[in-house]
Formats: C-alpha cells, structure tokens, sequence
C-alpha cells in the first residue's frame, strides 16, 4: 500500500513528501509535462527516501487527473491514501483559473480517487474556505462560511463542498492557516502573504531609529504556521484510526491581530514597532460617519491603491487589514499534543523567517537587474553630469542600458564622461549648457526632444552651495539669487519643458536632488536650504498632480557627499564623507522604489525632531553654528583663532555623519 499525491512538487507538497518518504512505502507523484526538473529537485530533497518515488504524468485540468488507463490500473487497489494538495493558491489570480484549478481539479482527483480505488482521500482546504466568518470558526462549521464575494475564498469552499458531498470513498479535511518558512530554517519558496509586509517594514528600519515610537493599526485577524508544522500535522492526522469524515484546523491556537504580527516582525527586523494601535474595526461603531464615509470611498480606494503600488504591495492584502475569522483548533491540538506536534510560537522563529528574506528573497538583492529593467531603453537625462554625482549616476545608468544625455557647462569634463561611457560599452549623448542661462536653457530643452523624442527620467542633479553666515551677507543679495536661479528656477524650467511629453506618453520620472540640509535646517546655509526647500515643495505639489497621470515625482535628500562642490569648504577635508558612487547607488535605487522621498536616518530624525521637539533641534543648531564657524574666505575668523576645539568638532561630526556643517 502506498500514497499518490497531487501538488507534491509545491511548497507544501514538498515538506508533505518528505515526510512520507520517511514511512518507506512507495509514492505516487502527479507531475504536470515540464515539470520534470522540479521532480528532480524533489528526489534530491528526500535524499535515500526518493527511490520511493514514482513520477507520474498529468494535470488537474485534466479528467481522472489525465493519469493513463495502463497507469491507473497499476495503481487500482494499491493506493491507500490520496492526498490532494495541487491547487492554486494565489488571492491574485483571474476567476476563471482559480475554478479551473481549485474547483475543477479537485473533482478530477476525486474521479482519480474513486477509479483507483484509494482507501482514503485527504483534500488539502484552506482557512480561506470560511470566507469572512465574523467570529471563531470551528471544525465542525462549513456551511455557516459567509463573505464568499473573493474568488480564491469562493473557490476554496467550492472545492471542500464538493469532497463532502460526492466523495466516495474515506475523507479527511485539513485547513492550514496562512503557511509561512520552516520555523528551524526560515526557508520558503516565494514572497506571499504576509511577507508582502517585510519591505515597508524594512524600509521603516531603513529610515527611522529602532527606538522611534510608532503609532498604527490593531487590524483584523490573522493566522500564521510554519510549513514544517503543517506537513507534520497532516501525516500524523492521516495516520490516525476512526477519524474519517472529519476536518482538522491546522493552525496557531494563539490568536493574534495584525498589529502585534507586524510587531513581531519589526523586532526581528530591528525596525520601530508600532506602540499605539488603533482598531480598524472601530468604525463600526460610528454609523453617523456612514453618509460621508460612502461618497469618500471611490477616493479612499485609489487613495490606499497608490499607496500600496509605492510599497509594492498586491491591493488584496487589503482584506487582511480587517480580517474578522478566528479559527478554534481544539480538535486537532488535541490529537497532535501526544506526537509532541505543536505550533511553536511566532516569536520563536520570526528572526529566521526575516533573515532568510532579507538573505535570499529581497527584491533589492537583485538591484542591478531591478535597475536594468526600469531603465533599459529609456532615455534619462541627467544635469550636473560632469562630475560627482551626476557622473556616477551618468556611469551606473549607462551600465544598464540606459540612453543617457549628460549635461554641464564644462564641455571638456563632459566628453571624458562621455568617453569613460563609451569605454564600458555604452552610449551617451553630451549637451555643454548654463543651466543658469534662461535662453539656453530653452534652447537645450528644445534640441533634447527635437532628437530624442522625450525624456523618460529626468535628474535635477546640477546645483551649487554657498557656505556662509546669514550675519555675511548683508550686502550679498546676489548669493541668494544665483542659487535660487540655478537650483530653483533652472530645475523648475527643466521640469517644466519635458513634462508634456511625458504627459502624452502616460509615464515619466523627475528625480530632484536635494539636500538633508533642508530636512536638519543647518547653519551657514541659509541661502542654499532656501534653493533647496523651494524646489522641493514645487516637487511635493507636482507629485500630486501628475500620480494620476504616471509620473511619479521623488526627492533625494543627500548627505554631505565628496564632490567638487564642497572642495571650497576645506574643513571637510577632514571629515568622513559619503563618495559620489555611494550617492548613485541612493538615486538608483530611488529611480527602482520611486519614492516621494528618499532620505538617510538622520535626515528622517530631523524631520521627527523638528516637528516633535522644535527646541531641541535649535539648541544643536545652534552648538553646531559656534563650533563650526565661517571660513576665513567667507569672512569669518582666521584658522585657530576661534570655534571649538578639534577633538570636539570630530566627535560632534562623527554623532551626526553627513550634516553640512
């Protein structure tokens, strides 16, 4: 007597097989035509267990599983236990493949079942399968399901509807919750479910401080359990006498809401945590809010689906915000406490789930091709491409596959740029211009798309700082007015000369380069923050009112980077500064996440100090301005004479790492 199993070659199946394998009777394995590697894989995995294992051709779109009259009748008699666990598990997923798959499959494996013979058929459910239940759901409960309206939960309780009423033969139901990694190795196959979250969460830890206090949501229910548990679970059920006909609730007997899982995650991720939760559900108690509520819905939905698309997140996991299901597991913790199977908790393997993740399934350790497929055939103008980060950002886009136009006053530092594209394979197009200059300026917009059509993606990249006290400017209007002029106005007329076209194409990226000077408000630059923060609350609105039309505007706030600008500035000299291709890696990967804004920790503390303790922020400032004064060349005293001592300054430089001071 032996198994045959559908679904083996999957993320469950495989854990499922594995322990099969360990019984040592033989196993009959449905594989679909082309998926012979995965069976390969999978004999690998069970190591000296996979000579029990027999490849058998079909599909589940197929009748009686397309399984051959000469294959089933070797197996007529001698298949003791079916277990069907190949469906499609994919919220995301058209309705007409889920039926397909789900519904359609599970009654030809039942045919399967019935011609072969098989002593027991055990059908692999889901907790999808109780719909939107508000309360706890039991394993005695199926018709009581309600909120049916998603596909994947319909199809679901479909496909168990159909094993209770027309199987023929012994049954077992399983429903596992949301499955997750093997707790002992975090392994997974692909990002689902819940680990759709990790990236905010990464990204919140990317840029806030782990000890920042975070305010969110309490959500719906949600129910999480490691495969290992599950493949465990559903061979000792499988096992058991007397128990035909009976369903079994594979999942965490620890009810746990959204809030608290994102929690766990963010600790294992030494992210902030969120330490005031709101319940979601609490509008249900306010039906006065209901009138409004429902002519503001159309704008909440696009409002909450363009947040989601920014954070990479499919809009189905919407549902889980509120979800309102728990599931009581009595019956089967009951029978699995003797075999010592229990759910462990979620604490106790949540770090194994993120570093796995974060080591082998994060989009971002993939960046290069993320950035080739972003930028490949496009056209990306980039001003200030001469040197610093333009030139970087120029190198890197190049490399992949971008058709870069380059543009600075220095016409012979833009054709060595030009040349070292040339020399790692790639092509870019030069355009000597004073940004500065509102007639050539004009005049470059106009010849930019007379010979390239449009721009995909365009850089404000040029720029200029002056590093002086306001108390040295008096008589220095013209300061401000040359960094307004080139930082503000040329950005703005470069911006304001492309977008039309990617107006009509539907599609575009503006890319301002900022400063975190506008994020900590820092002495000595009054002139420059100024240029700076003009151009980006222009960004801010814009970003506004091109997101319906695809374009997409982002700022970069950058740290003090090593570039000609802030040679003049000798005191840098001795500090640790951010180099121009560590700055290109920042603006590529804003070109890939397409953030509104993309800044470093520090600058986001800024923001956070600035908006929750105002004072504090202006009595660093304020030690930064009398430890760090004016250059001689700016008239400020002669070196030596006065500010802080060295040791001093290096320590205050060193807290505070990429602040122009």
């Amino acid at each position: 007597m032996g198994y045959f199993v559908t679904g083996a070659t999957g993320f469950i199946g495989r854990h499922l097989i594995i322990n099969l394998a360990a019984r040592g009777e033989p196993i009959w394995v449905l594989v679909r035509p082309g998926s012979s590697g995965k069976f390969e894989r999978l004999l690998e995995d069970c190591g000296p267990g996979g000579k029990l294992l027999t490849a058998v051709s079909g599909d589940l779109a197929e009748p009686l599983l397309g399984v051959s009259e000469a294959e089933r009748r070797a197996m007529r008699g001698r298949i003791r236990h079916v277990f069907h666990l190949g469906a499609l598990y994919d919220l995301n997923a058209a309705d007409a493949d889920l039926v397909r798959a789900n519904v359609s499959g599970t009654r030809s494996a039942l045919d399967f079942a019935h011609d072969v013979e098989a002593g027991c058929f055990h059908f692999m459910s889901s907790i999808a399968a109780a719909g939107r239940y508000r309360g706890a759901f039991t394993e005695r409960m199926f018709g009581e399901a309600e909120g049916l309206d998603v596909p994947y939960f319909r199809t679901k309780h479909e496909s168990e509807g159909l094993v209770r009423a027309g199987c023929k033969v012994p049954w077992r139901i399983y429903r596992p919750g949301m499955v997750v990694g093997d707790s002992r190795s975090g392994v997974i196959d692909k990002i689902d479910g819940p680990y759709y979250l990790f990236k905010p969460i990464q990204r919140l830890r990317d840029c806030l401080p782990r000890w920042v206090p975070l305010a969110g949501i309490e959500g719906g229910h949600i129910n999480l359990v490691p495969v290992d548990f599950v493949a465990a679970a559903l061979v000792h059920l499988a096992h058991l006498p007397d128990h035909d006909g009976e369903c079994f609730h594979l999942t965490d007997p620890k009810d746990r809401r959204l809030g608290d899982v994102l929690n766990v995650f963010a600790r294992a991720a030494h992210a902030p945590t969120m330490m005031l939760r709101f319940d979601a559900g609490a509008r249900r108690s306010a039906p006065e809010l209901a009138r409004p509520m429902s002519v503001l819905l159309p704008s909440l939905k696009r409002i909450v689906g363009q947040l989601f698309d920014d954070l990479g997140i499919p809009k189905s996991i919407i549902g889980l915000l509120d979800h309102p299901t728990t599931f009581d597991s009595s019956r089967a913790q009951a029978l699995l406490a003797p075999a010592g199977i229990r759910v462990p908790a979620l604490e106790s393997y949540a770090w194994r789930l993120w570093d796995y993740w974060e080591r082998c399934l994060d989009p971002d350790l993939h960046t290069p091709s993320r950035l080739r497929q972003m930028v490949e055939g496009k056209t990306v103008l980039v001003t200030g491409g001469s040197s610093g980060i333009g030139r970087a950002t120029a190198l890197r886009l190049a490399e992949a596959g971008a058709r870069v136009v380059i543009v600075a006053r220095d016409g012979e530092k833009l054709a060595r740029v030009r040349a070292e594209i040339a020399a790692r394979g790639a092509e870019a197009a030069a355009y000597s211009c004073d940004l500065g200059d509102d007639q050539a300026c004009d005049a470059l917009i106009e010849r930019v798309l007379a010979e390239h059509g449009r721009v995909d993606i365009l850089i404000n990249n040029a720029g200029r700082s002056i590093r002086r006290s306001i108390d040295k400017t008096y008589g220095r209007l013209h300061d401000y007015e040359r960094l307004m002029r080139l930082n503000y106005f040329s950005a703005v007329r470069m911006t304001l000369g492309l977008l039309p076209a990617m107006v009509r194409h539907g599609a575009g990226h503006v890319l301002n380069i900022s400063s975190i000077s506008v994020l900590t408000n820092e002495p000595h630059f009054a002139a420059y923050n100024a240029s700076k923060a003009a151009l980006e609350a222009f960004s801010r609105c814009a970003a506004a009112e091109y997101a319906a039309r695809g374009i997409r505007f982002t700022v970069v706030n950058m740290p003090l980077v090593r570039t000609p600008m802030v040679a003049p500035t000798k005191m840098y000299e001795h500090f640790e500064l951010m180099q121009p291709e560590q700055a290109a890696d920042g603006v590529c990967a804003a070109i890939i996440e397409r953030p509104e804004r993309l800044a470093t920790p520090l600058g986001t503390v800024a923001q956070l100090v600035e908006l929750f303790a105002p004072e504090l922020g202006r009595a660093v400032r304020s030690e930064s301005y009398r430890m760090f004064p004016d250059s001689e060349a700016a008239g400020g005293p002669a070196a030596g004479t006065s500010g802080a001592r060295a040791s001093d300054a290096g320590a205050f430089v060193s807290l505070m790492r990429g602040i122009h001071w």
